[in-house]
C-alpha cells in the first residue's frame, strides 16, 4: 500500500530515529565506499596533438585551374582512418623508443594486443574548421606524451606519402590511357590510310559532279544528233527535187532553180516558226552555199563558153548535195559512236556510286573514330600536364597540407575525476544513503502507516488516531542513544575527512 508523498518526510525522519545505529553504519559504509573507490580508480594521463590544415595558402589561387590540389573532406574522420590503419599502428606498437628494444621481435598475438590498446586509448576530436587533435590516454604520463607525440609525427609524415603516392599514381594512369590512345590513333589512321589507297574512287561530290558532266556531255550530243538527222533529212527530200544530171548549158538555171526551191521552203518555214529553228538555219546555210556555187558556175561558164555545149552532164548541185549528205551522216555516226561510249561512261559512273556509297558508311566510322580519339587524347594530355603540375605540388609540400599547430605536452595531471572529486562526493553519498534507502523501502512496504492511506484504498472514514506515547525511561534511553550516535558520527566524519587529506597531501 503506498505511503503519500505529504506522509513522506514524517515517515523518513521517523524510520532514522528509530534505526539511528543503522543509518549511521550506512553513512559509514558508503562514505568509505566511495573513497576506496577513489584510491582504486584507474587515473588516465592524456596528451594531445593539434593539427592545422593549411587550405588557404598562396598557392591555391596562383594555381587555380593549372593544378589540382589534394583535397581533405572530413578532416577529423579521415585523420582517424588513416592513423586505424594497420601499417601505421605497427609503426607505432614497434618504436624502440616507447615500448622498449623488445618491440620490434614481438608475436603476432602480442602485437596485435597492443595494436588494439593503442587504438582504444586514442582519440581524434574537430576543434574548429580548420582544426583537430589527436589524443592519447595511458596510466603513465611518460608514455602518453611519447605516443601522442609519436602518432602526430607519423600521421603528418603518412599523409604527406600518400598525398605524393596519390599524385604519382594520379599521373601515371593519365600518362598510360594519353599512350593507349596515342597507338589507337595510330591504328585508326593507318585503317584510313589503307582504306584511302584502295578505294580511289574519289569522294561522293567529285562522283556527282564527274556524273552530271558525263549526262550533260550526253544531252549536248543527242541534241547535236538530232540536228545532224534533221539536216540529213532536208538534203535527202532536196536531193529528190535535183536531177542527178543536166545539160551542160542548163547549170545556172539548175542552180536558179534550186535556190527558188529553197527560197519557198524557206518562206514556209519562216511562217510556223523562229529563224532559230534548225530547218530554217540549215535552209539558209544551203541557199547561201547554192548562190556561191551558182556564181562559180556562171563565172566558169563566160571564161570558156566553149566547153559547155547541150552535152548531157553530171549535176553539180546534185553532187555537192550528196557530199554534204555524206559527211552529215559520217558525223551522225560519229556523234552516235560519242553518245554509246558517254552512256558506257554513265553507267561505269553509276556503278561506281553505288560503290562510293557502299564505302561511304566505313569511311564515316574510320573518322569518326579518328576525331572522338583525338578529341580525348587532346583532352587527356592538357589533363597529364595538370597532373604532373599537381604532382611537383606535392612534391615540393605546397598546396594543400597538414602541420603540426601545437605539440603534445607532458600531462601534469591525469584527466577525468581525480581523489577529490571522490573525496567530497563520498561524504555526500553517505549522508544521502541512509535517507534514500529508507524512502525507498517505505515505498514498497505494504504495512498501514497512515490514516489517509486507509481512507483512500478502502474508503473508509478514520474516526480518531490514538499518538504515540513514551514513558520517561525510554525518553532517557532515545536521548542517550541519540548522544552516541551522534559522537560516532562525529568520529566516522573525522576519519574520513583525515583519510582523505593523508591521501590528497601525498602521506599515504
Amino acid at each position: 500500500m503506498a505511503l503519500p508523498l505529504t506522509r513522506l518526510p514524517t515517515e523518513i525522519a521517523r524510520e532514522i530515529r528509530t534505526r539511528k545505529w543503522l543509518a549511521l553504519f550506512v553513512f559509514a559504509a558508503v562514505s568509505f565506499a566511495v573513497l576506496a573507490a577513489g584510491f582504486l580508480w584507474p587515473y588516465k594521463y592524456q596528451s594531445q596533438v593539434i593539427i592545422f590544415v593549411d587550405d588557404r595558402n598562396i598557392i591555391q589561387p596562383l594555381m587555380e585551374g593549372r593544378a589540382v590540389t589534394t583535397g581533405i573532406s572530413e578532416k577529423a574522420s579521415a585523420a582517424k582512418e588513416l592513423l586505424w590503419t594497420r601499417s601505421v599502428m605497427e609503426k607505432i606498437a614497434r618504436d624502440t623508443e616507447i615500448f622498449g628494444e623488445n618491440a620490434e621481435n614481438m608475436s603476432d598475438e602480442a602485437l596485435t594486443g597492443r595494436i588494439s590498446g593503442i587504438r582504444s586509448n586514442m582519440s581524434v576530436a574537430t576543434r574548429g574548421d580548420n582544426y583537430f587533435s589527436i589524443g592519447y590516454s595511458a596510466s603513465s604520463p611518460l608514455k602518453a606524451f611519447q605516443i601522442a607525440q609519436k602518432l602526430g609525427q607519423v600521421f603528418i609524415s603518412e599523409n604527406s606519402n600518400r598525398k605524393r603516392a596519390e599524385s604519382r599514381s594520379a599521373y601515371d594512369f593519365i600518362d598510360k590511357q594519353v599512350k593507349s590512345y596515342e597507338r589507337q590513333i595510330a591504328g585508326v589512321e593507318e585503317r584510313l590510310k589503307q582504306f584511302l589507297s584502295e578505294n580511289v574512287d574519289g569522294t561522293e561530290s567529285s562522283a556527282n559532279s564527274r556524273l552530271s558532266n558525263l549526262q550533260s556531255r550526253l544531252e549536248m550530243a543527242q541534241l547535236e544528233k538530232e540536228e545532224l538527222e534533221t539536216r540529213a533529212n532536208a538534203i535527202e527530200r532536196q536531193m529528190t527535187e535535183v536531177n542527178p544530171r543536166i545539160r551542160q548549158g542548163q547549170a545556172g538555171d539548175a542552180y536558179q532553180q534550186r535556190i527558188n526551191s529553197m527560197e519557198e521552203q524557206l518562206d514556209s518555214l519562216r511562217l510556223r516558226y523562229h529563224d532559230t529553228y534548225p530547218d530554217i538555219v540549215i535552209l539558209r546555210e544551203q541557199i547561201a552555199e547554192l548562190r556561191k556555187q551558182r556564181d562559180r558556175a556562171l563565172e566558169t561558164q563566160m571564161d570558156s563558153p566553149e566547153s559547155f555545149g547541150d552535152e548531157n552532164i553530171a549535176n553539180p548541185v546534185f553532187q555537192d548535195m550528196r557530199s554534204t549528205l555524206v559527211t552529215t551522216n559520217t558525223e551522225i555516226e560519229t556523234v552516235e559512236t560519242r553518245i554509246q561510249s558517254l552512256q558506257r561512261l554513265i553507267a561505269e559512273q553509276k556503278g561506281r556510286m553505288e560503290g562510293i556509297q557502299s564505302n561511304k558508311a566505313q569511311y564515316s566510322e574510320l573518322t569518326r573514330d579518328l576525331e572522338v580519339n583525338k578529341e580525348i587524347y587532346n583532352d587527356l594530355l592538357k589533363r597529364r600536364e595538370t597532373a604532373r603540375v599537381s604532382m611537383h605540388l606535392d612534391i615540393e609540400g605546397q598546396g594543400l597540407n597538414y602541420r603540426i599547430n601545437e605539440t603534445a605536452q607532458y600531462p601534469t595531471s591525469p584527466a577525468g575525476p581525480q581523489f577529490s572529486m571522490f573525496a567530497f562526493a563520498g561524504l555526500f553519498i553517505g549522508l544521502v544513503a541512509p535517507f534514500g534507502a529508507v524512502a525507498a523501502l517505505l515505498q514498497v512496504d505494504p504495512r498501514v502507516r497512515s490514516r489517509e492511506q486507509i481512507e483512500d484504498v478502502l474508503e473508509l472514514s478514520i474516526l480518531e488516531q490514538f499518538p504515540e506515547v513514551r514513558t520517561p525511561f525510554e525518553k532517557r534511553r532515545e536521548r542517550r542513544v541519540t548522544m552516541a550516535v551522534s559522537v560516532m558520527a562525529v568520529v566516522v566524519a573525522g576519519a574520513y575527512i583525515a583519510v582523505a587529506l593523508a591521501a590528497v597531501f601525498g602521506v599515504f
